[in-house]
């Protein structure tokens, strides 16, 4: 999915993410980081490009749901944002006409993209391992040496994931 195609779909959600995000860098630096992340565990996996297509436009707007629930919640907390993304999500990929099943799946990704217990594909998992080698470094989690090597066992299920992790952060 590395072509043209791709390209134009990348920069269509990047639009929207930066639309939705306005000035706010962090959070729009935060899903790009995310994103390239991503798609090197894709290359490094062997990724089909329908699945391909599920991660970077649920990379670019995983944290969708932060914005609305600081308004409503005062917290960016991971069920507020949970819970507010996937409408958000729905509205956006709606008006860009995507269909009804590639939808929900990113809509579903991003209802549950911090509780493990929902994960249930490559394309949630590719997610998760990208989120969290950004969040290692973005939350302090790298500063413990002594934790990252059992955050890294429990949570990279992918070779490509878990060997960046480890180049990241272990040498």
């Amino acid at each position: 999915m590395f072509n043209d195609e791709a390209q134009a779909l990348r920069e269509r959600y990047a639009q929207a993410l930066k639309a939705h995000f306005g000035a706010d860098g962090r959070r729009i630096n935060h899903a790009l980081k995310v994103l390239g992340f991503a798609e090197r565990i894709m290359t490094g996996e062997g990724v089909a490009p329908e699945v391909q297509k599920i991660v970077v436009i649920t990379a670019l707007l995983h944290d969708v749901g932060i914005k609305a629930a600081e308004e409503k919640y005062q917290s960016s907390a991971g069920p507020y944002q949970e819970l507010e993304g996937p409408p958000i999500v729905r509205a956006i990929m709606s008006s860009y006409g995507e269909p009804a099943p590639l939808i929900e799946r990113v809509a579903y990704i991003v209802g549950g993209h911090h509780t493990p217990g929902k994960n249930d594909g490559l394309d949630f998992q590719i997610i998760w391992e990208s989120d969290l080698l950004v969040n290692i470094e973005e939350d302090g989690l790298a500063a413990d040496k002594a934790k990252l090597p059992a955050i890294i066992e429990k949570n990279f299920r992918t070779a490509t994931g878990r060997a960046i992790a480890q180049a990241e952060y272990l040498r």
